[in-house]
């Protein structure tokens, strides 16, 4: 009996240990999933990771999100036109993102307006949020 108990302690100690990071990642999936509910009513159409991508890499201008954040959001960018550093976008390296939806709302409205001339649409906004969360 005090084996199965050692054994069960363990078990649970291994499994709550393992789990304290995905917990971190749980907040960033559970805020951006309360987002995308938001979202998804003015989309048109159910949200895709593909379509996030050909958002991320979409040129306007010369601009797109690759250009400050690189093709790559797993490393760090830098702004084009500051130079600043931008800590990489992918929640799975980097633990701080989409972590606030008042953040999110506000970089998407500020970088689409300066990728893209405008505003992002909700449909826009929910695929790239859906294809930097599989990141």
């Amino acid at each position: 009996m005090n084996k199965l108990l050692a054994t069960v302690r363990l078990r649970l100690t291994l499994a709550l240990f393992l789990c304290i990071p995905c917990g971190a990642y749980s907040d960033v999936n559970h805020q951006v999933q309360q987002l995308m509910e938001e979202l998804r009513s003015e989309a048109a159409r159910p949200f895709t990771a593909q379509a996030g991508l050909e958002l991320w890499q979409r040129e306007s201008d010369g601009r797109s999100c690759a250009s400050c954040h690189t093709a790559d959001p797993d490393v760090e960018g830098r702004h084009e036109k500051t130079g600043k550093l931008i800590e990489p976008m992918s929640p799975s390296v980097n633990p701080d993102r989409l972590t606030e939806i008042k953040k999110i709302n506000k970089w998407l409205l500020r970088n689409c307006k300066w990728t893209f001339g405008r505003e992002c649409t909700a449909q826009e906004k929910g695929d790239v949020l859906l294809w930097l969360t599989q990141q």
